[in-house]
């Protein structure tokens, strides 16, 4: 049977007015759906209980399920979910004094190659449905409220997988999670993170959607890039600064450049100003990132004083740096670490 939340809401008019009932159903049942999060046609009271029948002999809901979660000593929740195939993603509770951050995959697996990076070791297997994304964050939301006492305010599009290379669902659920008759969130509050793929980033700024974006640059030195992120060779920095620049131009938000620095790798004065010139082509703001080991030698090696460096010319370049803490680490829950470990354990 197909899941009844593939349709769109003129799908489903079509559908009540095919049994004899009234378009309006449609409407009661969206909101039943994408506002409250249901996943039993027996818990939509406000219908009667021949359409509840009816609706059940034509559809099913199929929603993910915890097969783990694990908490960190920092207050961080990791959760292994499990989708309707049986196949494994991760998805991340970050909270903070004031915010309570969903990290949410959107792929299980991933196509591209970041040799940094431990969800580019999993073979991408399929894309993520918009349900399955939407269920992601209705899970959050319901565990921050649990366990911080507080609705979800965040969402970030850096889990598991490339966004835009999902795009149409990745969208149809920004729409879905932010819409008054969907989950109500604020699209301020939204951050699309992408390692680059300049058309993709063109055709998100078309969408009349105000979310933030993130790019996770790493090196502006573009040979440095191309070893570090071997398929950035299909994608010039200079193609990509284009899109970045045509997406400011349309959505008047700055970028973030996520940015690792590893010693021997990027921790150059070069690297630094390679990094500040790109910055100053479009308005932007840097997030360094502290690196979190995956077990790959050659990335497991931070330069402190690097890192300080950065920091410092950045700034005297009036560029907006902020350094930012781990979070999550001793449950492979941080940056970069996310890879079914915790399916792993249980196998």
């Amino acid at each position: 049977m197909k899941d009844i939340r593939t349709l769109s809401r003129e799908d489903l008019k079509s559908y009540f007015q095919s049994i004899g009932e009234s378009p309006f159903r449609a409407k009661q049942v969206y909101e039943w759906l994408w506002n409250k999060n249901k996943h039993s046609f027996e818990e939509m009271t406000n219908l009667s209980k021949k359409l509840r029948a009816h609706l059940t002999k034509d559809f099913v809901i199929l929603p993910l399920a915890v097969d783990r979660l694990q908490k960190s000593k920092d207050g961080t929740i990791k959760n292994g979910v499990k989708l309707h195939d049986g196949l494994l993603v991760e998805s991340v509770l970050i909270p903070t004094k004031k915010r309570t951050t969903a990290c949410i995959s959107s792929q299980v697996g991933c196509s591209l190659n970041c040799q940094f990076c431990a969800t580019a070791r999993l073979k991408r297997m399929r894309n993520l449905e918009i349900a399955e994304i939407i269920d992601q964050v209705a899970l959050i939301d319901r565990q921050s409220k649990i366990y911080f006492n507080r609705p979800l305010t965040n969402i970030v599009f850096m889990g598991m997988g490339e966004p835009l290379m999902n795009y149409k669902n990745v969208v149809g659920a920004i729409r879905k999670i932010t819409r008054p008759e969907g989950m109500g969130k604020a699209e301020r509050r939204i951050t699309v993170s992408t390692s680059g793929i300049p058309k993709m980033i063109k055709m998100l700024a078309e969408e009349d959607l105000k979310v933030k974006l993130a790019l996770s640059l790493h090196s502006a030195v573009e040979k440095t890039r191309n070893e570090i992120m071997p398929f950035s060779v299909r994608f010039s920095l200079e193609k990509i600064m284009e899109s970045l620049q045509y997406w400011h131009s349309k959505v008047k938000s700055k970028i973030t450049f996520e940015y690792c620095i590893w010693k021997g790798i990027n921790d150059r004065e070069e690297d630094i100003k390679a990094l500040v010139n790109y910055c100053k082509r479009v308005p932007s703001k840097v997030n360094l990132i502290r690196y979190n080991s995956i077990g790959e030698g050659k990335f497991d090696h931070r330069n402190l004083y690097a890192e300080e460096r950065y920091a410092e010319v950045l700034e005297k370049n009036n560029i907006t740096v902020m350094v930012r803490k781990s979070r999550g680490n001793d449950i492979d829950a941080a940056c970069g670490q996310l890879a079914n470990r915790s399916a792993e354990s249980l196998n």
